[in-house]
């Protein structure tokens, strides 16, 4: 395999009670280039006292003997912003999916989910994006077409921001929507933030939520 500059390394940690899960997990990531395990913990606290300032994504289970995966990850999140969250469970209630989400995972992933997918959702996470599972996507529809409220504030988006709300809820990272609709990175980012501020969400994973469920509810 072609050596790969260290920076450009994508860190992933790996929490799950079984250990052959995480031996699983293991052996599929590092067998991907520029991606690699630099931890495998059996405990929600393990994970918040290593993984912060350690891994760019962690790959953290709902179920664990001490933390829930959700409380696990607000500590992780508050200790180290930084860091990516990949929700990956067997679970895909409604509700622990806005659990996870309000907990500042940016992706929700289920253990049936194929190799392939758990790889490209570490890439987008790590990028800035966000992935869910077709099924998580699924209750995601489920639950937020049921929120009542006034005029949808994605209504006062300007063109731009609505394309590129759009293509954020499609898990693009900022760089690939500079490079389909030919604009600098530093732009996308600064239209994102504006995005984000017009609908009262600080998380992309929140507002790609938010506009599923605004298509869903004017497409039906």
């Amino acid at each position: 395999m072609a050596e790969t500059d260290k920076s450009d390394v994508i860190r992933v940690a790996i929490v799950d009670d079984h250990e052959v899960v995480r031996m699983g997990l293991k052996n599929l990531i590092d067998h991907q280039p520029g991606i690699t395990v630099v931890g495998d913990y059996a405990t929600g606290q393990a994970a918040v006292d290593n993984i912060p300032f350690t891994a760019d994504v962690a790959v953290l289970d709902v179920r664990l003997p001490d933390l829930n995966g959700f409380e696990v990850c607000r500590q992780i999140k508050e200790r180290d912003e930084r860091v990516q969250v990949i929700m990956l469970t067997s679970f895909g209630q409604d509700e622990m999916v806005m659990d996870a989400i309000d907990a500042g995972a940016s992706g929700y992933l289920l253990k049936e989910s194929r190799g392939h997918t758990v790889i490209e959702g570490i890439r987008t996470v790590a990028q800035g994006g966000s992935l869910f599972s077709p099924q998580v996507t699924a209750a995601l529809f489920r639950r937020l077409r049921t929120a009542k409220g006034p005029a949808d504030p994605i209504e006062e988006l300007n063109e731009n921001e609505h394309k590129i709300l759009a293509l954020v809820a499609e898990g693009k990272t900022n760089r690939e929507i500079g490079e389909q609709l030919f604009l600098s990175e530093k732009t996308v980012k600064h239209y994102v933030s504006n995005i984000l501020s017009k609908l009262g969400y600080t998380r992309r994973a929140e507002a790609a939520a938010h506009f599923a469920r605004y298509e869903s509810d004017h497409h039906r």
